[in-house]
């Protein structure tokens, strides 16, 4: 294991991590301000998801749904729950600030595979399952090739690739064109989407 996977990686979350969260706090007010407005309590998502190994962490995130339920008190799907200021601040990336403290405590890192569902361990294929040998991260490698405007089996063929190449010109890069993708607001879902979709297995064919 090269010397950036063993400490230089952890020293540039840090650093990255710790200064945004406190350049980044007025912002976060106002957009916690406009969810307690809008949406009313609470401000902050919190789910399970599994990190490195498959162990399971809380992530958390601004919320972006409500809460609206169905007369069985079941919540409604997610894209009739998304609300038009969720769907700003995921356009903005804007409901992603607080999981920048999931960085700084060591449950993610800014550049890894995307954190996904629980449930979803079960359906990886042995080697889709290696995308847990690295942290999770904030963006990473599928994000900027195409986000979530590509399939599964795209997105877990680009984190592979991350976790056989990781380094620090890697994740540079890879930070540098998250902010392109941020500002352009590119592949955040495919056409005629209005969340992603549910991952149920890859095929064996």
């Amino acid at each position: 294991m090269t010397f950036y996977r063993r400490i230089g990686k952890r020293l540039l979350d840090l650093g990255l991590a710790v200064p945004a969260l406190a350049l980044l706090a007025p912002v976060g007010l106002a957009v916690g301000g406009l969810i307690r407005l809008k949406l009313g309590g609470p401000v902050l998502f919190r789910q399970q998801r599994p990190g490195r190994d498959g162990e399971v962490f809380e992530v958390i995130k601004f919320r972006s749904m409500s809460n609206a339920r169905d007369a069985d008190g079941e919540l409604f799907p997610d894209e009739e729950r998304l609300t038009p200021l969720g769907n700003r601040l995921r356009r903005l990336s804007l409901d992603e600030l607080p999981t920048l403290w999931n960085v700084v405590r060591g449950d993610m890192s800014l550049v890894g595979p995307r954190p996904l569902l629980v449930q979803y361990l079960d359906r990886y294929t042995p080697e889709q399952r290696r995308r847990h040998d690295v942290l999770p991260g904030v963006t990473g490698w599928a994000q900027i090739n195409g986000r979530n405007a590509i399939s599964w089996e795209e997105k877990f063929e680009h984190d592979l690739w991350y976790v056989q190449n990781q380094s620090l010109r890697t994740d540079l890069t890879i930070l540098f064109r998250t902010i392109s993708q941020v500002l352009s607001q590119r592949g955040i879902l495919a056409e005629g989407q209005v969340a992603v979709r549910e991952f149920m297995g890859s095929s064996d064919d």
